[in-house]
């Protein structure tokens, strides 16, 4: 059993609550999801005994192979990655929330896996605030339409957007990407009744985003270490 990882689990959540308490924010409205992507089974095991329930992976097949070995502990597993519409089916049957609709087409491919299974899954819609090519999301001047779009669905529920801070050393511009993104939420929320979250924050930027407003942060490394290939 590798220890350090819930020693790290409780060293950021008392990260966490510091920030919160000097920015004036309540820690309980703040939910940590846990980004297990790349990591084995023994890790997402060890930081669920140590009290975590929210897990984040961005691949399908990943997440299948991971819910169907601890298919027994009450995890809630969030789909955080770029998803294409013929790997819904994958994820359909037990994903708690999909934090990256994108467009109307996926929207519509959810829409009508949860409608096969007689059930509503909940969605965040993703918006590119960062204005960088190579990263998933919609424009911030179409999201109100594609919210809209995803809203008239009858078996999937908007509870809100998330956005992925500019990968940067300059914590001015991250800072205006999360601005933004909560700028677009405050504007949005009255139109939609099931808005509640605000899904921003990473290792390298997660107070910077929990000062901006972000109530769900995706924190994979500073949980279970750092990945060869990339900084989340």
């Amino acid at each position: 059993m590798k220890d350090y990882l819930a020693e790290n689990l409780k060293l950021l959540k008392n990260d966490i609550f510091e920030v919160c308490k000097r920015v004036g924010r309540d820690v309980n409205e703040i939910k940590l999801i846990a980004v297990s992507k790349t990591f084995p089974v023994e890790d997402i095991q060890t930081v669920f005994n140590a009290g975590q329930v929210d897990f984040g992976e961005n691949k399908p097949q990943e997440m299948k192979e991971k819910f169907d070995e601890l298919h027994d502990k009450n995890i809630r597993w969030h789909m955080i990655g770029h998803l294409q519409t013929n790997k819904v089916k994958y994820i359909a049957d037990y994903v708690y929330l999909i934090h990256s609709v994108d467009s109307e087409k996926l929207a519509e491919e959810i829409q009508k896996q949860a409608e096969k299974r007689n059930k509503v899954l909940d969605v965040l819609v993703q918006v590119n605030t960062s204005d960088e090519m190579q990263k998933s999301g919609v424009d911030p001047d179409k999201a109100e339409k594609l919210c809209r779009f995803v809203s008239s669905l009858v078996n999937v529920r908007l509870c809100g957007l998330m956005t992925i801070g500019k990968f940067t050393y300059d914590k001015n511009i991250i800072r205006g990407n999360f601005k933004d993104l909560k700028k677009i939420y405050d504007e949005l929320k009255p139109s939609f009744p099931d808005f509640k979250y605000l899904s921003m924050g990473m290792t390298s930027d997660y107070e910077i985003a929990i000062e901006e407003g972000a109530n769900l942060l995706r924190i994979g490394s500073a949980i279970f270490g750092k990945r060869e290939y990339e900084i989340t």
